[in-house]
């Protein structure tokens, strides 16, 4: 197909969101005639589709309707793939010789315009991929490593776009860092700000997250036009897109297995991760040795929750397959811990005010091998099986499984 650009189709942050995602594929697929279509990252990991999966299905949507994509923290490993490889751009990530790791520019054309598509992933972001999946990787300042990509390649475009994998505040900055951007797509922030607001020159915009929206760039006579939509309604995918849908299909009816029925405090209401997580952290308090508790809020997502409990429901609620295991502490990090949440965001942590000097605590994996120092020894639990125990009945045991240590 000889396909005439004139506008830039961006989508962020879909989290495999692709089980009622006819809108979005249907419309990508159209789109595709006269519009690069690109992602600003974290297009994997966060329901069920993933998990069982294993981004086989996600990686098909890439490879099959986008141009151009920037790496998210969630799937990192997915972006090294070879097919998905050969679209993905990122400007500020290397080895640990310096060497980039991805591809670090694309020129475009788009309007009649020669566009460089280029791509950063935030300091916060790249440092939230689990510790084992970025080994060997490295992080450079986006602003520095954008300018160093434009004097080396100014020659080549009339225009640059920005795919920042940042969050919208930092992208902001970076905006007024980086005037040469005519714009940045913003992704990693899952706020509701999707703008697009005006920094100088540069327009900073981010479509709807989860696979509900979009946001459009459009060359002008003085710069660029963007706006942000909704997918438009679609039930029937084009022909070419029947085999993908018949996969999804096939692993909806896995999730759609009952698992339990949801407990009254849970029921017919979007799930309060806080309450869930609290309530996970007393249970998981009764039956451990270790000095204390703790977890970070995001390790749950909060979705609506009906009379009965799924697979699908469990899996999007804890997404990230944790496995809990006991944390023993170094003295750097002993003293730090009260400043994780600095890192990771909301923290529940039993006993709260935390002992002085702790030495060991139950946690994720993600947050042993990320951010305390990794010296683990397991429990046999996962984080799952705790939060299908305390959402559905009947009633849970005293202690969770395994006992004290």
């Amino acid at each position: 197909m000889n396909r005439q650009l004139r506008q830039i189709v961006a989508t962020t942050d879909v989290h495999s969101a692709i089980g009622s995602a006819a809108p979005m594929l249907a419309f990508l697929h159209n789109a595709r005639a006269n519009s690069l279509i690109v992602d600003s990252g974290d297009f994997f990991e966060g329901t069920g589709i993933y998990r069982l999966g294993r981004g086989a299905i996600e990686r098909s949507v890439l490879t099959t309707l986008y141009d151009v994509v920037a790496p998210g923290n969630h799937g990192w490993p997915h972006y090294f793939e070879p097919e998905l490889r050969l679209i993905t751009v990122c400007a500020n990530t290397t080895d640990e010789e310096g060497v980039p790791i991805f591809e670090r520019v694309r020129i475009e054309r788009v309007g009649g315009r020669r566009v460089a598509v280029t791509a950063v992933i935030g300091q916060q972001a790249f440092h939230a991929i689990p510790a084992g999946r970025r080994a060997g990787h490295r992080v450079t300042d986006p602003v520095r490593a954008l300018r160093e990509v434009m004097i080396e390649h100014h020659h080549r475009a009339d225009s640059w776009v920005v795919m920042s994998h940042s969050g919208f505040e930092e992208d902001l900055k970076l905006a007024r860092s980086c005037p040469f951007a005519g714009i940045v797509f913003s992704g990693h922030c899952h706020s509701d700000v999707n703008g697009p607001v005006r920094v100088g020159d540069t327009l900073v915009v981010k479509g709807r997250e989860l696979g509900l929206g979009y946001a459009t760039a459009t060359p002008t006579e003085s710069g660029w036009t963007a706006r942000t939509r909704l997918f438009p309604s679609a039930s029937v995918l084009p022909d070419a897109l029947i085999g993908l849908r018949e996969r999804i299909s096939t692993i909806e009816q896995k999730l759609a297995r009952p698992l339990g029925t949801v407990r009254e405090p849970y029921r017919d209401i979007p799930l309060d991760r806080r309450r869930l997580l609290e309530e996970i952290t007393a249970y998981l308090r009764a039956g451990s040795a270790a000095d204390a508790v703790v977890l970070n809020e995001t390790a749950l997502r909060s979705i609506p929750l009906g009379s009965t409990l799924t697979l699908g429901d469990l899996l999007a609620v804890e997404p990230f397959d944790n496995t809990l295991v006991h944390a023993v502490l170094p003295d750097e990090h002993a003293q730090a811990l009260d400043a994780l949440a600095e890192r990771v965001g909301p923290l529940a942590v039993l006993p709260n005010p935390l002992p002085p000097n702790p030495r060991s605590v139950l946690t994720t994996d993600y947050l042993a091998q990320s951010h305390l120092g990794g010296r683990t020894s397991a429990t046999g639990l996962r984080l799952g099986h705790t939060v299908r125990r305390l959402l559905t009945t009947p009633e849970r045991t005293s202690r969770p499984e395994g006992g004290r240590r």
